[in-house]
């Protein structure tokens, strides 16, 4: 099944499940927020029906958000009418060398909220979201990593996948994570504590500038 696809049918049953960790995901939130100013453009890669983006509208210029699955883009545009926001904009398709919605340096932030250890090339990834981003901008991920326990998860999420029931996942430790977005060339990586799982990194990092 193509992970569009699998995506695509679960999108509905996705836009009703409450939030895991509400009391983590506001404090994301805030400190996205924080690194926003009034003239802030943000993309959100991996917006899935658009949460994160729309609460971040009102603090910048603009943020756009970035979904493989057209059923999960329908959702979050349909949110952002009901809402009445008129500075988000979403866009449907892979994160790889067709995005070309921006140029190079066009971004003051970018957002990786649950999605780099989907990816199927995770330091081209990494290599695209610096290209990016202004000489300063912000890179904030929050990424399940599974590393350390690979011997319960790589079978159980294989299984899963063979019936459909999960799309393709790669394993890998925060440390990793870390070091990868180092070699990439961000500064001020730092892995910050919001209370969440302890499966889950999330990194605030910065482009040089």
């Amino acid at each position: 099944m193509a992970d569009s696809a699998f995506w695509d049918r679960i999108a509905e049953s996705y836009a009703a499940k409450p939030v895991d960790d509400p009391a983590a995901f506001e404090r994301k939130i805030a400190i996205t927020r924080d690194r926003m100013t009034p003239d802030s453009v943000v993309l959100d890669v991996g917006c899935g029906t658009g949460s994160l983006a729309l609460r971040l509208a009102d603090a910048g210029q603009a943020v756009h958000g970035l979904d493989i699955s057209a059923e999960m883009i329908r959702i979050a545009e349909g949110k952002a009418a009901a809402q009445g926001i008129e500075n988000v904009r979403f866009h449907t398709g892979p994160f790889d060398a067709d995005f070309t919605v921006f140029a190079d340096g066009a971004l003051d932030g970018l957002c990786a909220y649950s999605i780099l250890h989907l990816v199927d090339d995770r330091q081209a990834a990494l290599a695209q979201i610096r290209r990016l981003l202004k000489p300063g901008g912000f890179f904030i991920s929050s990424t399940v990593c599974l590393g350390r326990r690979r011997w319960l998860y790589g079978p159980l999420l294989a299984l899963m996948r063979l019936f459909g029931k999960a799309p393709r996942v790669t394993l890998f430790t925060a440390e990793t994570l870390l070091d990868d977005m180092r070699a990439a060339g961000f500064v001020d990586v730092e892995l910050a504590d919001v209370g969440a799982s302890a499966e889950i990194a999330f990194i605030v990092a910065q482009k040089p500038g």
